[in-house]
Order: C-alpha cells, then sequence, then structure tokens
C-alpha cells in the first residue's frame, strides 16, 4: 500500500531528524507517530529531488511540496487514469465502516493503474470542498435525526366572520446521511405537539435513527449544560419506546445543529415560499399541501452534485441501517410530581384518584395519557385508573381503602337523604341546606352522614328535635346540632317569635344569626 501523504510541517522535522539527529527511520517515525513507511518514503523523495541539507533559506512550503512530489506528478500526468465516480464515492463513505482505503481497493480493483491511494484521497477532499457546508459534514448512515421548528410559520384562517389569523408552526427533522426531509404543522410548539410530530416523522421515515439531535428548546431541555444535559421526562420516554437515545446540540455550537438549520432554510424556501399566496382553514389543509410539496422535493428534485434524489439517498443508505419501528406508535403522556392527600387520594387533572391508604402523604409520580392515569411511587407502580374528565370527584377503588373505611363504602349522597327523611321532615331539610351551602355537595356528605348517624346513640325524636332547632337558629353544622343534643336543647321549648313577625329588637338578645 502507498505510504499516506504527510504534511509539510512533519516533512521539515523528518529531514532535520535525520540529517541533524542522525535518528533512525524508526526512531522519528515513533517520536512522530507516524509509520516508517512514510518516513521512509518522504527520505527517499528528499534524496531523489534536487535540494540538500540544510534546507535553503525561505523555502516554503509550497515550495518544499513541489520539489518533493512533481516529479512523481509529471510522470503521472502523461497517463490518463480512469476517473471515480465521486457523487457514488460520498454515497459509500456514509455507510457504516466504510472508509477511503475500502472504496479505493475496490477502485483499482475495477481499473487497475488507476490513481494511487494518496491522490485518490486528496481528489476526494477536493470534491468535499465543493459541496454545501451541511454535505461536508460526516453522517453515518440511519445515526441522526436532527429536528428543530421553523422560525416562520404558516397563517390559517380560523374565523371568516372576523378574519382571525392564527400562524401554524412547523416542525422540521431532517436524516443526516441521507438529508431526507420532514415537515408537519401544528397549533403550538408545545410538548404535546412535539411528541405527535415525532411520531408521524418516524413514520414517514419507515423506521428510527439511532441518535434523535434537538436544540436546546425547552419544550425538549429542561435543562441546558454542556456536558450532561437534562432532557423532558415525556421525551426520554418517548425515545425510550422507539429504542433510540437523545443527544440535545451543545449550547452554543451551531455545527451540531448544522444540517436541519439548512434543512429549515430549504423548508421556509421551498415549502413556505410557495405556500405565501394560499389561505388555509385548517391544519389538515396545511398539512396535506406540505406533503405534496416534500413528495416532490424528497422523490422528484435530485440534491446538486450527487443527481439522486433524497428518498433514493434514504433507501440506499439509510434505510439497512434504520431500527425498526415499534409495534404500536408512542401514546403521548404527562408526567406530574403530586403529593397524596390524607384521605389517600391524588388530585391529577382535576380529578381524585385512590392509591393504597398506606401511602398516604407521600410523593408520587403522576403519569397521564389521554385514557390512562398510572401512579408511581420510586419507580414501582401502586395504582392505574382510567382518566375521567376533571369534574372534582372522586374515584377509589375499594382494595385502596382501609378496612375500617370499606364498612361505610355504601353510604351516597342518595342514601344519605333516603335515611334522613326516615328520621324526621326537619332532619331531611337540614341535611338539604347543608348539602346546598357548600361550593359542592360533597364536601357536606360527612356532615350530614354525622347528624344522620347522631339517632344511635340519642335516638330518632331527639335528633328529628335538635335538627329542628338547628334551622331555627341557622346552624348547618354537625357540631352545632351534637352540641344541642349534648347541652338538652333540643328538650327545652323553642322561642316564641312576636304575633306579628316582628323581630324582636334588644341589645341583650343575640338572636339566631349568632349562632351562624
Amino acid at each position: 500500500m502507498p505510504a499516506e501523504r504527510v504534511a509539510m510541517r512533519d516533512v521539515r522535522v523528518i529531514i532535520r531528524l535525520k540529517y541533524l539527529s542522525s535518528l533512525t527511520t524508526s526512531e522519528i517515525a515513533r517520536r512522530l507517530g507516524l509509520a516508517r513507511s512514510t518516513v521512509r518514503e518522504t527520505l527517499s523523495r528528499f534524496e531523489s529531488s534536487d535540494l540538500i541539507w540544510p534546507l535553503p533559506e525561505g523555502l516554503s512550503d509550497e515550495g518544499l511540496e513541489a520539489a518533493l512530489y512533481a516529479n512523481r506528478r509529471s510522470k503521472r500526468g502523461h497517463r490518463r487514469h480512469a476517473e471515480p465516480d465521486w457523487p457514488a464515492v460520498h454515497r459509500e463513505m456514509k455507510r457504516k465502516h466504510v472508509t477511503l482505503l475500502i472504496v479505493w481497493d475496490e477502485y483499482i480493483a475495477q481499473n487497475p493503474g488507476g490513481y494511487s491511494y494518496s491522490r485518490f484521497c486528496e481528489l476526494y477532499r477536493a470534491f468535499e470542498t465543493k459541496l454545501s457546508p451541511t454535505m461536508r459534514q460526516t453522517h453515518a448512515a440511519g445515526e441522526r435525526l436532527f429536528v428543530d421548528y421553523a422560525g416562520d410559520g404558516v397563517p390559517v384562517l380560523i374565523d371568516r366572520l372576523t378574519g382571525e389569523i392564527r400562524k401554524a408552526q412547523i416542525f422540521v427533522a431532517v436524516l443526516g446521511a441521507s438529508s431526507f426531509t420532514f415537515a408537519w404543522a401544528s397549533w403550538t410548539q408545545t410538548l404535546p405537539d412535539w411528541i405527535v410530530a415525532h411520531v408521524h416523522a418516524f413514520a414517514a421515515i419507515g423506521g428510527v435513527p439511532h441518535l434523535l439531535v434537538p436544540d436546546n428548546t425547552r419544550t425538549a431541555v429542561i435543562k441546558a449544560c454542556f456536558y450532561d444535559p437534562l432532557v423532558n421526562r415525556t421525551y426520554a420516554e418517548m425515545a425510550a419506546h422507539y429504542d433510540t437515545a437523545i443527544l440535545p446540540a451543545r449550547p452554543r455550537k451551531p455545527r451540531d445543529k448544522a444540517k436541519v438549520e439548512q434543512a429549515v432554510l430549504i423548508v421556509e424556501r421551498w415549502l413556505l415560499g410557495r405556500l405565501r399566496h394560499r389561505i388555509f382553514i385548517s391544519l389538515a389543509e396545511v398539512n396535506e399541501a406540505i406533503g405534496e410539496l416534500l413528495k416532490h422535493l424528497n422523490e422528484e428534485r435530485p440534491i446538486r452534485r450527487l443527481g439522486v434524489t433524497r428518498r433514493q439517498l434514504l433507501e440506499e443508505i439509510d434505510r439497512p441501517a434504520l431500527k425498526s419501528l415499534p409495534a404500536e406508535p408512542y401514546v403521548f403522556s404527562e408526567w406530574r410530581v403530586c403529593r397524596v392527600g390524607i384521605d389517600y387520594h391524588v388530585d391529577a387533572g382535576s380529578h381524585y384518584y385512590s392509591v393504597p391508604y398506606r401511602f398516604a402523604r407521600a410523593e408520587v409520580d403522576v403519569r397521564m395519557t389521554a385514557r390512562t392515569v398510572e401512579i408511581f411511587l420510586k419507580g414501582e407502580r401502586i395504582a392505574a385508573h382510567l382518566r375521567i374528565s376533571g369534574n372534582r370527584k372522586h374515584t377509589t377503588i375499594p382494595e385502596h381503602m382501609p378496612s375500617s373505611h370499606r364498612r361505610y363504602a355504601g353510604w351516597t349522597i342518595d342514601r344519605i337523604r333516603q335515611d334522613a327523611r326516615a328520621i324526621g321532615p326537619a332532619t331531611a331539610a337540614l341535611c338539604e341546606q347543608i348539602l346546598e351551602h357548600r361550593p359542592h355537595p360533597e364536601q357536606g356528605y360527612r356532615a350530614c352522614l354525622g347528624i344522620v348517624r347522631l339517632s344511635g346513640p340519642y335516638g330518632v325524636g331527639r335528633v328529628e328535635a335538635a335538627a329542628e332547632r338547628a334551622i331555627d337558629i341557622g346552624a348547618r353544622t354537625y357540631g352545632s346540632v351534637k352540641s344541642i343534643l349534648d347541652n338538652n336543647l333540643d328538650r327545652r321549648p323553642a322561642q316564641k317569635r312576636a304575633a306579628d313577625g316582628t323581630p324582636i329588637l334588644h341589645p341583650n338578645i343575640r338572636g339566631p344569626r349568632y349562632y351562624n
């Protein structure tokens, strides 16, 4: 194999160590970290050139390179070599485990007497410099998917009467190796729309890359850090579902996301520029128009200098290296940190869900999807419920209740009303007042239950009399009724009102409002 091309600064050091320090070829190679064959060929070129030691003063690197390599180039200049297909070489270099040496070996096998390895590498690097800055980055097949939002949105007419316009946000994803581009319109850039856009991107690609590279947006990254960024828990869960990983771009390192920045620019010019005169009335209509333009961009428009489309590159390069899609797409879930109440229920989404009573007052993680609510303690799931709309009510599993509470689990507001009517009309009226004057009927549940249970120790007659007296003085609490019974006030005659119904006004008379 031909020796590698050496930088001119190393050539000067090799010559100096040989002729000034009289070091061996092996020692020079060891000190410079080069192959012995490289050092040997460099010294051979120097000896066959017109140069002598010490090197002439003012000899530039260009002059030294011309003196060492001009002869070989001139001899080869008379031969016409088969020119490699540089776009094809560039595509091959994106494949995993492929090196320039492997590609050169295949080139020589088909074209004996072709370019030497060093010349082949030199010409390929020259070809790379003609590509766009994004294309010059090295991206392995199926390795990275860059994601971001376009800076500009698409105006959507949401009210024809008032002419109100709302801008749809454009999510952009691009594969590193093939430059296959995906875009999706949503109303916001919040976490639910961010996750849904990823799910659609994976479906459009037909596979899953090994890494996701987002910007340090607050939607994806809770805490940006150069060394160890903190990723949003829901975003990380989605990545785990698709068996991929998240590698946010480093802060203040624009080259980390140059690929998606170029894709965003293409989307803004290729899509938004062509849609500027259209009036949309729904997100579905926007996404349909974006899909048509993306089809033309990915499948019909070849990439300049490569001569193939993004779809062809996807199928040829990325597809074999992509991971398979899971059996089911990811379902968006939201995580919250909550504390269990003393009644062993958790407030999640304006509804109360039970957990085993022994976890009362514990801090738990709540995972909420569109259909389910799961509650975790230290990573272990302790409860699962079907999600209920936020009606401020309770969902309780009997097994979560202590045994003392299960005995009364059958008590309901309707049953309390029924038992109150069985005691007497005054008790029924008092319970209705209690339920009506609380912000929510269930807040008066326990007070009414306590009043009904007073019929056990005190008897039905006394409770009915106490309820009548409580109504008369405007007392609507369990404590007031029990105080009346404890002090035997239910056995005293009620205060008589004036015959004409006029209230008696006197500084020593407190009146019924005093007991409210």
